[in-house]
């Protein structure tokens, strides 16, 4: 079994508790990389970036909030966190 059907299989059994914690978490992480991406200024790249965050992290809570399957929730969260975490790695140590 891989690592992410185990974690999709715990996510699915706490439903309700953990897309509780996925809201706050990724917009507190959304948050911090709309930080980062603004403290580099606000260039056309960073208004890309930042657009990019803001949508991932909405499309999150839209999917919540619209009680959406647990698996296309599961699989915004991995996306919102990865672009969140991109764009601080981008922006703290590349730029």
């Amino acid at each position: 079994m891989t690592l992410y059907q185990k974690t999709f299989e715990e996510f699915q059994e706490g439903y309700m508790g953990f897309t509780t914690l996925a809201v706050i978490g990724q917009s507190c992480l959304g948050g911090a990389a709309a930080m980062y991406i603004l403290q580099n200024g606000v260039s056309f790249f960073q208004m890309v970036q930042l657009a990019l965050v803001v949508i991932a992290c909405s499309f999150v809570n839209g999917a919540i909030l619209s009680q959406q399957k647990p698996k296309l929730v599961f699989n915004l969260i991995i996306v919102s966190v990865a672009i969140s975490i991109a764009a601080i790695i981008l922006n703290n140590f590349i730029i």
